[in-house]
């Protein structure tokens, strides 16, 4: 019995293996790549709801921003319209002088 190697049949032997262990390898690749892509649609869904979240409060924090703005301007606003009362009637117990009321 004879068994006749030839270059051309050795050759296509290791492409052939070379084809069979690049597939494995892919397989794998897929493999890892799907659990990678749950792993990352997990995380973004969950970025999804902490952004919606966060979007919320910033509103909130708007309204709440703005009614203290209008509010601190409108204690300014009456501090400057009763300082001039403030002013005058102090102003006014300076001038007079004090009366004795036990004489």
């Amino acid at each position: 019995m004879t068994v006749t190697i030839t270059l051309k049949g050795a050759l296509l032997t290791i492409i052939a293996v070379v084809a069979i262990i690049l597939l494995i390898y892919l397989i794998a690749l897929i493999r890892k790549a799907i659990t990678t892509l749950n792993k990352v649609n997990t995380v973004l869904d969950d970025a999804k709801v902490v952004s919606e979240v966060t979007a919320d409060k910033a509103k909130k924090v708007d309204g709440i921003v703005d009614g203290i703005s209008d509010s601190v301007g409108t204690v300014v606003n009456s501090i400057k319209g009763n300082q001039s009362i403030v002013a005058a009637s102090s102003f006014a117990g300076i001038v007079k002088k004090p009366t004795n009321k036990h004489e």
